[in-house]
């Protein structure tokens, strides 16, 4: 015990296979769902696929954020919008659904995103910032297949696997499906 205090303090080297956990890259992360959607979409269907992406531990992507990227008010009250369990709840104490939603005209532009809604899987964490991104890791890469169209989820995850993207499916429908 007393080693590993010196050690966390940096009184003593720390030992070679707690550098080597250190600086080793984490295991990827399994296919993360990213459901690409537009501010012009009905609430109640951006609501419903919050539902379903919650579930499946997925992301809502949009390209950009209603009024422009200079006015951040609207994008919030539209997520709130979304996210809220209760919609005719108001104020910060409303319980929230645990779906994450990111901005990312990039994601648009490297997948080819022209139509909404569209489904792709993507293997790592969407979210994280592209600073902290490997260049050539798993968040770098690009989903196979897109699927298109207004579908429930367990609809859009059975088109992704028939173009070929089953591996890429098969633990997000286990968790959509699960409850």
């Amino acid at each position: 015990m007393g080693k590993r205090l010196a050690q966390a303090l940096g009184l003593e080297a720390p030992s070679a296979q707690a550098i080597v956990d250190a600086v080793a890259p984490a295991a990827p992360r399994s296919w993360v769902p990213v459901l690409f959607v537009s501010s012009s979409l009905p609430i109640t269907t951006l609501r419903n696929y919050a539902g379903q992406l919650e579930r499946a531990h997925g992301v809502l992507a949009f390209r950009g954020m209603p009024g422009g990227l200079t006015k951040v008010g609207p994008m919030a009250k539209l997520s709130a919008e979304i996210l809220r369990l209760d919609p005719g709840c108001e104020g910060p104490a409303c319980a929230m659904r645990n779906v994450q939603l990111i901005v990312d005209p990039i994601l648009f532009r490297q997948h080819g995103v022209t139509r909404v809604p569209a489904l792709g899987f993507l293997p790592g964490d969407p979210t994280q910032p592209y600073c902290e991104r490997e260049e050539e890791g798993p968040a770098s890469t690009k989903a196979a297949h897109l699927v298109y169209g207004d579908a429930a989820l367990t609809g859009m995850f059975e088109a992704y696997a028939r173009l070929g993207g089953k591996e890429e499916v098969r633990d997000a429908q286990t968790r959509l499906e699960r409850r």
